[in-house]
């Protein structure tokens, strides 16, 4: 099903461009730029913008909460539990910093 406005989003275009108004437009004819994930390359240059936080760094921030707690950490339960999430952070570190390095 289309969405509603549908129908006057493309009579707005063709009104546009009846009368010239993608005529010229910087860039015309040229490539778009290199791009490795389309999806959501305008949501990372907007939070890149903004100066949003790559995931992977907070995560690594996590991270390293992780390991401190451990060094403070006597009982071998507690220790066991934590080298468990802290094994599994690095993983999640390791996937958000190869989808940041992709999308960039």
């Amino acid at each position: 099903m289309d969405h509603p406005l549908i129908d006057l989003i493309n009579a707005r275009i063709a009104e546009a461009e009846a009368e010239g108004a993608f005529d010229n437009l910087p860039g015309a004819g040229k490539p778009l730029p290199a791009c490795d994930d389309p999806e959501n390359a305008l949501l990372n240059r907007i939070a890149k913008e903004q100066g949003a936080t790559p995931e992977f760094v907070s995560l690594s921030r996590q991270l390293a909460k992780l390991r401190e707690e451990l060094r403070g950490e006597g009982d071998r339960t507690a220790r066991h539990a934590l080298m468990k999430d802290i094994s599994m952070m690095e993983a999640r570190v390791d996937i958000a910093r190869q989808a940041f390095t992709r999308s960039r």
